[in-house]
């Protein structure tokens, strides 16, 4: 499995040297430079930006930042925390960037350009090995309960999770409205964003980048998603309980007349 994976903002996607469908992707060992200079593997083509910027490097499950300007502080921040970021200062090398979900962010003039970085390897113990014991297995599917991309995920399951096994999956809409109770700042391009992760770090097949198709196979990605989590229990009716209370019309996969299956 791929380490982490560097997504592009908008306008230097077009620019990047090495990319699939917009994407960056590398194994534990490899690296990618970025810059201005069009020699670098991910490009940013702004005035503003150094020639070589900086270098990401993957490791197993975290990534390392290096920050090749003499005079600027690099910042990554955690779009899932309160205001969590890290500062990279000019000149640091390898500095271990703790966080599974990443916006690095680069002063550029009077502007700021950023970039993302998932590592979907953030894999999380289950249990403490004893003095007598081997190495801890790998989990199967190291999701985190804590995360918004979990929630995404409990939403989706939430209409068959309350008793109709072939109700219709909600659309990004209806999660989106859903979210809200116990995610406010829930946007429809926040939600799908969560989406495409989730069957990134689920390890779904096809990918969707990969996918000719693109977006109109949304609906087949979440179906996967779906399937997936029940089958193996990933997701349980317990964890209903992190969607918050419903508003407006009610729960996910309400019937008309406002009931819900039991």
């Amino acid at each position: 499995m791929h380490s982490i994976i560097v997504v592009p903002s908008e306008e230097s996607a077009a620019q990047t040297a090495r990319r699939r469908a917009g994407q960056v992707r590398l194994a534990p060992g490899e690296s990618l430079r970025f810059g201005r200079e069009e020699a670098c593997g991910l490009v940013l083509a702004h005035p503003g930006v150094s020639r070589s910027a900086g270098v990401l490097a993957a490791s197993g499950s975290f990534w390392t930042l290096t920050n090749h300007s003499r005079d600027r502080t690099y910042v990554v921040e955690n779009p899932e925390g309160a205001g969590e970021h890290i500062k990279v200062v000019p000149g640091r090398v390898e500095a271990p960037v703790p966080f599974e979900f990443s916006r690095v962010v680069l002063p550029a003039g009077d502007e700021l350009v950023t970039f993302e970085v998932w590592a979907p390897r953030h894999d999380h113990l289950r249990t403490e090995p004893g003095d007598d014991e081997g190495a801890l297995t790998v989990p199967a599917f190291p999701l985190d309960r804590n995360s918004r991309y979990f929630r995404v995920l409990v939403a989706l399951c939430e209409p068959r999770l309350r008793g109709e096994p072939y109700a219709p999956l909600p659309t990004t809409e209806q999660l989106t409205e859903r979210l809200r109770a116990a995610w406010p700042e829930a946007g429809r391009a926040s939600v799908q964003w969560n989406i495409d992760y989730l069957a990134v770090k689920l390890r779904l097949r096809p990918a969707p980048e990969d996918s000719p198709e693109g977006r109109a196979r949304l609906n087949g990605k979440k179906e996967m998603l779906v399937a997936l989590a029940l089958r193996f229990d990933l997701v349980r009716e317990d964890d209903l309980a992190l969607l918050g209370s419903a508003r407006g019309r009610g729960r996910l996969g309400a019937r008309p007349g406002g009931t819900v299956p039991a």
